[in-house]
Formats: structure tokens, sequence, C-alpha cells
């Protein structure tokens, strides 16, 4: 009787841990994020109106361009300053 769960904890043992020891960052969608003005770290240039970008707290977003603002003149690890406005960025100005 005393096998069974000697040979269960001897399994359990034996098989990994399923959660990571730091977890990643997740991306954040951009509408959930107040309007306001923030000043971001510039990761990715997906194309001219799509960009992935580091808050300042550490959270990610992909941020969508409007209007006349693009991100075809940013590259990454630039620090731009953007606003956003309802989830889109109509003004943005990299520093």
């Amino acid at each position: 009787m005393r096998s069974i769960p000697i040979a269960v904890f001897m399994l359990a043992a034996l098989i990994p841990s399923t959660a990571p020891a730091i977890a990643p960052a997740a991306v954040v969608d951009a509408s959930l994020l107040p309007d306001g003005t923030y000043t971001v770290k510039l990761e990715k240039v997906e194309d001219a109106q799509h960009a992935l970008v580091m808050m300042q707290n550490g959270v990610e977003t992909v941020l969508v361009a409007q209007g006349s603002a693009d991100f075809s003149k940013c590259k990454p690890n630039d620090t731009v300053k953007i606003s956003i406005v309802r989830g889109k960025v109509p003004v943005l100005a990299v520093q």
C-alpha cells in the first residue's frame, strides 16, 4: 500500500513546474490606457502606422498612429513623446 503514494510523489517530483520563474510582460491594448501624454521607448516599428513600445511603467503596447502622426521616422530604442486619445496616437515627437 505504501508503494503507491511514494510512486506518485516520485512521479510528481520528476514533472517540471509549468509556471515560469519570471512571467514575460504581456502586451496591453492601447485602448485601455488613459488619454494623456506619455514618454515611451520604441522597441519595434511594424509599419508607418504601428509600433511596439515600452511605457515608463514597464507595460508593452502596440500603438496605432492616426492622422499626421507617422512612426516611419522612428527607429528602435528611440525615446518618443506621444499623446494617446481613445487608444490612438494623433501626435508624436522623437526626442
